[in-house]
């Protein structure tokens, strides 16, 4: 029954965990191969909190188009400066990012705002955290209240992306929410999750196989 929609008796679209694709699940309970890393890597032409080329500073080519046109149309439409903060991060990086954390706050609050190796999904390629002179660059929940939060949060959609990591969703989630936290998925799936006001989860446990939006 699990697979099954209860109302309507039709099959749940399969959770989608191929690490190349732009809809893959990826959380603590799906993770990453190991030794992935995207074949398609490239520095999106925007702005950074920082200055130099490091592997943070690599998206997927469709999400790094995209993310230059979200920035573009920011600074067109309100005179935003959007800068990346942090995007791509191999599975070596991510298990040092969290064997630092699990040492400096301990496993159970690090869990709640890092991901283990294998299950970050900076690993993919398609995720960026994003932030403004607003907030000094840094990734604070604050941002959300920011103009640049708000314009991300209502605007998002447009480009691809979701707030993976949305407020109130950490019981599903398993993170806390991080209004930065962008998630590239497509325009067609990130504005039926905007319009539902759902997660990336939610998508894959509540929509049947004749609703799947790809």
């Amino acid at each position: 029954m699990d697979n099954l929609d209860i109302k309507t008796k039709t099959p749940l679209i399969k959770i989608n965990t191929d690490p190349t694709s732009y809809t893959v699940l990826v959380n603590k309970e799906y993770p990453m191969p190991k030794d992935y890393v995207p074949q398609d890597l490239t520095i999106p032409n925007v702005s950074y909190s920082y200055s130099g080329i490091y592997e943070k500073s690599y998206m997927r080519s469709v999400a790094a188009s995209a993310i230059e046109k979200m920035f573009a149309e920011a600074k067109k439409k309100e005179k935003f400066e959007l800068k990346v903060v942090s995007a791509y991060r191999s599975y070596s990086r991510q298990k040092a990012i969290y064997e630092n954390n699990v040492n400096m706050r301990g496993e159970e609050e690090t869990m709640m705002v890092s991901a283990p190796p294998g299950c970050s999904e900076h690993q993919t390629g398609l995720a960026v955290d994003v932030s403004s002179d607003t907030v000094k660059y840094t990734l604070e929940e604050s941002f959300a209240l920011s103009p640049e939060g708000k314009w991300i949060a209502k605007n998002c959609h447009n480009f691809g992306f979701i707030i993976r990591y949305p407020k109130g969703k950490s019981n599903i989630t398993g993170y806390s929410y991080e209004p930065w936290h962008l998630r590239y998925v497509g325009v067609n799936l990130a504005t039926y999750i905007h319009k539902k006001k759902i997660t990336l989860e939610e998508y894959y446990k509540t929509t049947t196989v004749e609703c799947k939006i790809y």
